[in-house]
């Protein structure tokens, strides 16, 4: 599956590289990439070929400190509505689980995540940053952008903070004082792993601009109606979506290629491929929802038929049956005699 990052992530890219002498519209055009396209909110390119502009504009410029350089140019913005949902958290802590849990949106081939201090210091933890594909190759160009940007971000989210230490995980690309100077903390480079070292109070520190709470409920419902995480299995996927249909909408396999942006047949097969197909993931879907339905409410047997699809109490009696090997009736009644019977007190 080709990772893909939204075009945005190089943004400023064109400009930095007519800053330092070469010409950006030029270099970009080289790989199909036009600076009207990194001002898109909608362009997408694969991770591989922003990797390959980097590499290529660190070389042509003999500029080793490109990625961070990048960096310079770049604000929360770039995130595009990833940046509302994160910019109106409560506290910074909750604006990095909020990116966490959608930087698929912006880049499907970085994964940002809280951490353990890798030094063991009391009250000090760290916020990682580190590529999830074996398949993309390793651009430390694309690590110092990244963990340069986030640490930009971290000072706008909170106005200000303590970087207790960074750790790179490649050699220093330039002299080591040019990566202390921009993150003004010290570097140890070589460690295996990419993040920040920060003062544990900074996740609990409030936003340090007025927060929206009702404009980040939005957007969050919008990134969570439109976006589907790659790094998901498509059963996964496949599975929450008919639960959230069933009872609403019909859990049809054509409705929900939609949503997932995948023609039916791509959808039928990729399921295939992980051992299952869309009709047994709804069977089991609707298995799941009617034992939760008679073991935990009263609802007449003709509603909990409606609610997972079936036409009508007949049709519960004939799955159930087929599911559980009882009937409705037998299915609640056992479920409130074992709520009910008197526990054995052994001695």
């Amino acid at each position: 599956m080709q990772m893909e990052i939204r075009a945005a992530a190089i943004r400023g890219i064109d400009r930095l590289i007519n800053d330092l002498g070469g010409d950006g519209a030029a270099l970009l055009s080289e790989f199909g990439v036009s600076p009207a396209d990194l001002d898109s909110e909608h362009g997408l390119l694969p991770t591989v070929t922003a990797g390959r502009i980097l590499r290529s504009a660190t070389k042509r410029l003999n500029c080793p400190d490109f990625g961070l350089r990048l960096a310079a140019y770049q604000d929360m913005s770039m995130l595009g509505p990833l940046a509302l949902a994160v910019g109106n958290c409560d506290t910074v802590g909750e604006g990095l689980d909020c990116a966490s849990r959608f930087l698929y949106v912006h880049n499907q081939g970085i994964r940002l995540s809280r951490a353990q201090d890798p030094e063991h210091y009391a009250g000090v933890g760290a916020i990682e940053y580190r590529m999830l594909h074996p398949d993309i190759p390793y651009e430390p160009q694309a690590i110092d952008a990244g963990l340069g940007l986030l640490h930009r971000n971290l000072i706008t989210m909170s106005g200000g903070y303590e970087l207790l230490g960074v750790y790179m995980p490649h050699p220093p690309l330039t002299d080591e004082s040019v990566y202390t100077n921009f993150f003004r903390a010290p570097v140890r480079f070589d460690t295996g792993r990419a993040l920040l070292r920060v003062p544990t109070k900074l996740f609990a520190q409030p936003m340090s601009t007025p927060v929206n709470p009702e404009l980040r409920r939005m957007v969050v419902e919008y990134l969570e109606a439109h976006y589907t995480d790659p790094r998901e299995s498509v059963v996964t996927t496949v599975r929450s979506a008919v639960s959230r249909a069933l009872g609403t909408v019909p859990a049809r396999i054509d409705l929900v290629a939609e949503w997932l942006h995948m023609h039916p047949r791509t959808l039928q097969r990729r399921l295939a491929q992980e051992g299952t197909s869309f009709q047994a993931i709804v069977d089991d879907v609707r298995k799941n929802a009617a034992h939760r339905l008679l073991t935990g409410t009263d609802m007449p047997f003709s509603q909990v038929a409606s609610l997972v699809e079936l036409a009508g109490q007949a049709a519960l009696t004939r799955a159930a049956r087929r599911w559980f090997g009882r009937t409705p009736t037998q299915v609640r009644r056992e479920a409130k005699y074992t709520s009910t019977a008197p526990r054995v007190v052994q001695s």
